[in-house]
């Protein structure tokens, strides 16, 4: 049985959570509530409100890459789809419908 992790390509570890609770209260230090920080090996992925991205980019953008590169990332972009919830599950959803009739 495939972890929910494992379906996405990553493993979980704990420093991998640690650099993600650490951009996010980096992000929220900048006065953004809802956010998520995705975790793609070494970019980091942001998520905001579509309504925050231009205002995120005019003022905080250099400032986030700043700490977030701190933090270890490599790369730090904006989904320019904005916050949503589950959208990790996109990836997931793609898999299934691209495997041929009777494959698992």
């Amino acid at each position: 049985m495939q972890t929910s992790s494992q379906r996405y390509g990553e493993s979980i570890t704990p420093e991998k959570l640690r650099q993600i609770d650490h951009a996010e209260q980096a992000l929220r230090d900048l006065g953004y509530r809802q956010l998520r920080v995705r975790h793609h090996g070494q970019v980091a992925r942001i998520e905001l409100p579509t309504e925050s991205l231009a205002s995120f980019v005019a003022e905080h953008a250099a400032v986030a890459t700043e700490r977030l590169k701190k933090l270890g990332f490599m790369y730090v972009t904006l989904d320019l789809q904005g916050f949503r919830s589950g959208s990790m599950n996109e990836v997931l959803a793609k898999s299934v419908t691209a495997r041929p009739a009777g494959g698992n």
